[in-house]
């Protein structure tokens, strides 16, 4: 008897615990389902791709193959590619490095180029560590290195091309203009145009260096945005010039700065470790690779800076450092004539901070020598003088009078620079020149 109650009891609860569960799979598509009725396998899921996985969450979105320069890059591969310029002497074509990271999950394709100035060699060694430093497995998106942009100036050891024109005032370029303008233009589109945003590493001119900062746009929300990911960085606003990588890009639609560190014909240790750091931290703040370290300390901010220069000729001898928080007044260096021994000194007009400055050595007068990044207030951003604006991204050199006076020493308009052809080519705006 106590068997055949046993057995009632249990057929009972064995129907009611089926009736549950078959209740339990028609209400699958409830946003309320219990997750255990997936891992035991009783819930289909659509995956991102729309394939019906049953019995499994839903999988990682997978990455699609990566196209550029006519190849194809696959999801989790390290590919070392060629992009020519299509400036040929007897046959002789030279192909440029460009090395690309893939990662196996989908995410935005960040561009680092290099020795857009041939002689600008910090750049170079940054893009190395930091493509070579990737690992794959962590890497949501695409890396894009272009370590050496300018391969006929590096080759040369020079900052301009063969024909001493600056690539990195031609940009977008001109398929038909002049040689410079073609290689921009062939640059820009096999390149750059495949970007989501861009980090165009720079150093100062022939004997100047430069503090490591940003050059930013700092009027352009998503450029504001870009420069928080790299952590302590200095930024110096400046929405560049037109001609520049960094302004043709950004006219795009692609959120590009510039990254200046040191000084040219020089690989230094302490500069491109810096440049590193940062742009791991950006890989970071892009949700690139959660495993790179984010760099959170506050970032200074200067909406304006000015170059100091020299009132007399002479050997100048440098007191201050780059970095150092000035105040107006303070003893920057001092100017000895080697001749007569008589010493001047320069002082700061400014309270501010040291983003660059020239290296020892023989200066003239007007020679510009030490680069203050101002303590403004974002309210300071309206124009200034034009070749103040210049001076600011293009480390002191401003070789043109004011826009719309012609200089009677060149007989040329700074509006329309000859040189150059004109047309798209010409030098319309000087706030701001990058390198």
């Amino acid at each position: 008897m106590r068997r055949q109650i046993f057995a009632v009891i249990t057929s009972v609860g064995l129907a009611l615990a089926a009736t549950c569960v078959i209740a339990s799979i028609d209400e699958a598509s409830s946003p309320h389902d219990p997750p255990w009725l997936a891992v035991l396998g009783y819930l289909t899921v659509e995956s991102a791709n729309g394939v019906q996985a049953t019995g499994d969450l839903e999988p990682e979105p997978l990455s699609q193959p990566f196209e550029l320069l006519g190849e194809t890059v696959l999801p989790g591969d390290f590919r070392r590619l060629s992009w020519s310029d299509n400036q040929t002497f007897a046959g002789l074509d030279v192909a440029v490095p460009v090395l690309v990271a893939h990662g196996n999950r989908p995410g935005p394709v960040l561009c680092i180029t290099a020795a857009i100035h041939g002689d600008e060699l910090n750049g170079i060694e940054i893009v190395r560590n930091v493509m070579f430093g990737i690992n794959l497995d962590d890497l949501n998106g695409t890396v894009v290195g272009v370590p050496i942009v300018n391969i006929h100036g590096f080759q040369r050891n020079s900052r301009y091309l063969p024909d001493r024109r600056d690539l990195n005032r031609f940009f977008p370029g001109n398929q038909t203009g002049s040689s410079a303008s073609r290689i921009a233009h062939s640059f820009f589109n096999s390149i750059v145009v495949h970007c989501d945003a861009l980090v165009d590493l720079h150093t100062g001119s022939l004997l100047r260096t430069n503090l490591p900062q940003l050059r930013a746009d700092l009027n352009n929300e998503a450029i504001r945005d870009l420069t928080r990911g790299f952590g302590a960085t200095v930024v110096l606003h400046s929405s560049g010039a037109e001609g520049t990588l960094r302004r043709a890009a950004s006219d795009a639609g692609i959120p590009a700065v510039t990254l200046e560190a040191g000084e040219p014909m020089r690989f230094q240790p302490d500069e491109v470790s810096h440049g590193v750091r940062s742009i791991r931290s950006l890989l970071n703040h892009l949700g690139m690779d959660a495993r790179a370290s984010l760099w959170e300390e506050p970032r200074p901010i200067y909406y304006r800076s000015s170059w100091v220069r020299a009132d007399i000729s002479g050997i100048l001898s440098s007191r201050v450092q780059l970095g150092d928080t000035v105040k107006k007044g303070e003893l920057l260096g001092n100017i000895t004539d080697p001749i007569t021994n008589t010493r001047t000194e320069i002082v700061s007009p400014y309270h501010g901070r040291i983003l660059g400055k020239a290296l020892g050595q023989a200066v003239m007068p007007g020679y510009a020598v030490y680069h203050i990044g101002i303590e403004t207030t974002e309210e300071s951003l309206q124009p200034f003088d034009p070749c103040e604006q210049f001076e600011q991204q293009h480390d002191g050199d401003c070789p043109w009078p004011d826009i719309g006076e012609v200089d009677a020493d060149f007989e040329r308009n700074p509006a329309i620079d000859p040189e150059h052809g004109g047309g798209i080519e010409d030098h319309r705006d000087f706030d701001g020149e990058d390198g």
